[in-house]
């Protein structure tokens, strides 16, 4: 090892060649190689022959902020190339980063890499959720404001990130919970709530009686209790906030249709959202003919026939009978529990001005989601039973024609139309009236966003006693959280203690009034952020329309399993959102998307159902057990986590094994949707080390046969020689054709690695001359070397600043003052792509090969001349003549023909 002024020496010589305009000089043992700038990691400049341990972390450590500076000066400007937008579901930084997210984000940047070096324009991206429920958990044990809290953490999860050689503009992150974020968030709330897609209604929610606060599903353990203070939880009514998603129901559904194949997210979707085949219409309530100001949604699956209706049905589990509404003990009364109800409380439908009783039924819930449905006896069994059984008029609005079609009667204009175009009239006209009609599903629930924590986006509306609610005036966004230091976690949200905060004037009539003290569910600003990534710096709107439409939509979304159907669909809902507002041409957010699977840890447990740390396990014998108690433990494999002691620090594995080797571990050892099963101990980990040593040794073995003395000269190859380096040639063509389908069409980069792999282990097989001579090996390895690069770039950096120290390489079309990260994809060659004059067909006798062919290429799928010509020759003749063919089968994938004989 040098010694740091024998490092500092060769330093300022070679400064003082370069400044000089002298050759740089590079050493290879005792040979000495001219004229060739220094590229690769060794302070001496000689290169080193063994991929040891130091050597892996030299190379990383000497490429890792080379190949950060050569990310950061890729142009976003030029839009003359063609796009890629590769996005990964952002993180919440509750802690630090797991193996779930490095695996997420090298698949998201092995992909970028690829794509920029087909010459796209690529945007890759990283940003931060907010962590509501964690963080405040965090925050309430240590007393520290969830600020501090997700500060720190954000800084972790930085220098983290950085650490497994990730490209991306770091400098335009997005964090959700920043000001200059849920500004936008608020922003686009507002245009909801004035296109009527956000309101407010009662709706029950979890309470905690000991701390008097509502809590999320997430705080709600598996026995009812609370997470905090372990009180039994109450199901209470409160006055929530909703987002319309049912209006979008329909159109979204259909949408999937125009989408490619989503491995079955597609179906979750569709499954999540329902048939949509009815809409919900509004009714306002009287009781004893009085008008309450009570209102009442209901969902028929045909609206067509509602002048036909009998009665509205609800549960008893409806909020008019728990909630704060007048109306509850009138319903409440009327209540016999197990039978249907006839209740003094009449709706009257606002789109048609029929008045009809409200019932409330026997059975505690609907089928789907619902809790209130019109009762239409002429199109259902089961209305018509109930307004037998309590006695309700109702009319026969359908009539059947000879012919068999039905059509409309005793319904007003509708009269006389068919049932489709009745449909399709009277939703739009409820639509348009602003009293329903948006075809959806009776499985689907409309978004409930309102969270009663302090760790959120504030919501942008004033409750004002004269005016009701009133949106925070655009220009006076963002709503920013008031400082709290002290998160007891008693007496509701924390927000409806600030009263400096929450009183304040009305905008519309400047009387006194509050603000709202909900905060948003964290899904709201994580439906958007997509947007925001086109123009994260943007101080005047969400993001520029012009760069939205240039960049979506997303080329490849890529994220976890879990999230493939609730924030898949809310993402949805913004984007059809936008569109309608004229924000964004493109209606669907995401193109492709990759499902990716979970790593998972080895967890051992307790009967108690205790988890155990690892060092509390005695695995010496042919069974786990508890090293204390020799206790026979449950052996599991679950999703990482700190409580199951099954967690992988990213920072320790990359440590041991180095950047790349992770890197091409998470990519090799499952396909992307598949789950990981994580075990250091038997895993593939050494396995794509020894394939990084065979790369070097490679390498190595080229740049010494180059640096022996003697001239490559091709005319010096014999013909087997020749005849060797064609094959290496037509292979690494096939090689290129299916790594280049991998990255494109199924992501498969297991699958790229193994035909990497198969590459190398061709090109280890060659000999000595066809190394030293041959341009087919040399753009072999170099293609192999261009095509791992986006999977491992720190070893192919330095494997490629090495070759490209060698003089009179044969291969001129590389840029080899570039590094292997700024080189073209290779491209399968020209001649290979032209298909052969004459095919070697094979020939197969009762399913046995027995030979080959050779069959010209246009008679190649002609069974008939395919069997002429096998008969002719000579083959044919000496094995088929005189036998009895029962049948010959042509196979239509390949050259292959297969006869069956009488034996």
């Amino acid at each position: 090892m040098a010694s740091a002024w024998q490092r500092l020496g060769f330093y300022v010589s070679l400064l003082k060649r370069q400044l000089n305009g002298g050759p740089d000089v590079i050493s290879w043992g005792k040979r000495v190689i001219p004229g060739c700038k220094r590229g690769i990691y060794s302070a001496t400049g000689q290169w080193t022959k063994e991929y040891t341990l130091q050597t892996r972390k030299d190379v990383e450590k000497w490429w890792h902020s080379r190949i950060k500076e050569q990310a950061s000066k890729i142009s976003e400007a030029d839009k003359s190339k063609p796009k890629f937008y590769v996005l990964s579901m952002f993180p919440y930084p509750s802690g630090r980063l797991h193996m779930g997210h490095v695996r997420v984000y090298t698949i998201s940047d092995t992909i970028a890499r690829f794509q920029r070096m087909r010459g796209m324009q690529v945007r890759v991206e990283m940003g931060w959720g907010w962590s509501g429920v964690a963080t405040l958990n965090a925050s309430f044990q240590s007393k520290v404001s969830p600020e501090s809290i997700t500060l720190s953490n954000l800084t972790f999860c930085f220098k983290n990130k950085m650490r497994v050689g990730l490209s991306g503009n770091w400098g335009k992150e997005i964090t959700t919970c920043l000001p200059d974020y849920y500004k936008w968030t608020q922003y686009l709330f507002i245009k909801l709530y004035d296109a009527g897609l956000a309101y407010q209604k009662e709706a029950l929610v979890n309470w905690d009686p000991v701390d008097q606060t509502v809590l999320a599903n997430e705080q709600v353990d598996e026995q009812g209790c609370s997470w905090r203070s372990g009180a039994k939880v109450e199901q209470k009514y409160l006055r929530q906030w909703f987002l319309k998603t049912t209006a979008y129901a329909k159109a979204m559904r259909d949408a999937l249709a125009d989408l490619p194949e989503w491995y079955g997210i597609k179906g979750m979707q569709a499954h999540w959202i329902g048939d949509c085949v009815g809409c919900h219409l509004d009714f306002t309530l009287k009781v004893d003919g009085q008008v309450t100001g009570e209102k009442l949604t209901a969902y028929t699956a045909t609206p067509e026939a509602i002048y036909g209706a009998s009665h509205v049905a609800v549960t008893p589990g409806h909020r008019l009978l728990h909630g704060h509404s007048p109306l509850k003990e009138a319903l409440r009364k009327a209540l016999v529990p197990g039978r249907d109800c006839l209740t003094p409380v009449t709706a009257v439908n606002m789109l048609t001005q029929q008045e009809v009783p409200v019932v409330i039924v026997a059975d505690a819930e609907f089928e789907g989601s619902l809790d209130s449905k019109i009762g239409i006896p002429c199109t259902s069994s089961e209305d018509t039973v109930t307004a037998q059984t309590l006695g309700l008029s109702y009319s026969e609005v359908i009539e059947t024609l000879p012919d068999g079609t039905e059509r409309l009667s005793g319904s007003a204009e509708f009269t006389g139309m068919s049932r489709q175009d009745a449909f399709l009239a009277l939703t739009e006209k409820a639509r348009r009236k602003g009293v329903g009609g948006d075809v959806t599903s009776g499985k689907l629930k409309d978004w409930l966003i309102s969270r009663q924590r302090y760790w959120g986006t504030p919501i942008p509306m004033v409750h004002c006693p004269a005016c009701g609610p009133v949106p925070v005036p655009l220009e006076d966004l963002p709503v920013t959280l008031p400082s709290i230091t002290s998160f007891t976690g008693k007496g509701g949200s924390p927000l409806a203690t600030a009263s400096e905060w929450v009183n304040c004037p009305c905008p519309r009539c400047k009387g006194a009034a509050k603000r709202e003290t909900d905060t948003m569910d964290t899904f709201v600003d994580s439906a958007w952020y997509y947007f925001r990534y086109t123009d994260p710096r943007n101080t005047h709107s969400p993001f520029s329309p012009a760069l939205a439409d240039y960049w979506m939509p997303v080329d490849l979304y890529i994220g976890g399993k879990e999230h493939a159907v609730m924030h898949l669909f809310y993402a949805r809902f913004f984007s059809h959102f936008c569109h309608d507002q004229k924000m964004v041409k493109h209606r669907e957010p995401f193109h492709k998307l990759l499902a990716q699977g979970l790593i998972k840890g080895q967890t051992f447990r307790l009967p108690s159902g205790q988890y155990l740390r690892r060092e509390e396990v005695d695995l010496t014998g042919s069974v786990p057990v508890h090293a204390k108690t020799k206790e026979k433990l449950e052996v599991t494999w679950e999703k990482m986590s700190k409580s199951k002691h099954n967690g992988v620090d990213p920072e320790e594995v990359v440590q041991q094994y180095g950047i790349d080797t992770v890197r091409l571990y998470l990519l090799f050892a499952a396909p992307p949707e598949k789950d990981i099963l994580w075990d250091v101990k038997t895993d593939a980990l050494p396995g794509v080390l020894r394939w990084q040593q065979r790369l070097w040794s490679l390498a190595t073995r080229f740049i010494e046969a180059r640096a022996s003395g003697e001239v490559p000269r091709p005319q010096r190859l014999s013909s087997e020689e020749r005849a060797e380096a064609r094959k290496l040639w037509a292979f690494k063509n096939t090689i290129i054709s299916q790594v280049t389908a991998h990255f494109t069409e199924d992501f498969s980069l297991n699958s790229a690695i193994s035909h990497l792999m198969g590459l190398s282990g061709a090109l280890v097989q060659a000999s000595p001359r066809v190394v030293l001579h041959s341009p087919e090996f040399e753009d072999a390895l170099c293609a192999l070397l261009v095509m791992a690069a986006p999977m491992a770039p720190h070893i192919t950096s330095e494997l490629w600043a090495g070759l490209a120290l060698v003089p009179r390489k044969l291969c001129t079309h590389y840029a080899w003052d570039a590094g292997v990260l700024l080189q073209p994809w290779p491209a399968v060659d020209p001649q290979f792509l032209q298909p052969p004059d004459v095919v070697q067909m094979a020939v197969l006798i009762n399913n046995k090969a027995c030979g080959k062919v050779p069959v010209p290429q246009h008679v190649a799928q002609d069974q008939d001349k395919v069997h002429e010509l096998v008969l002719q020759s000579e083959l044919g003749a000496r094995l088929l003549q005189g036998r009895s063919i029962k049948k010959a089968f042509l196979s239509p994938r390949t050259a292959l023909i297969n006869f069956l004989v009488q034996e």
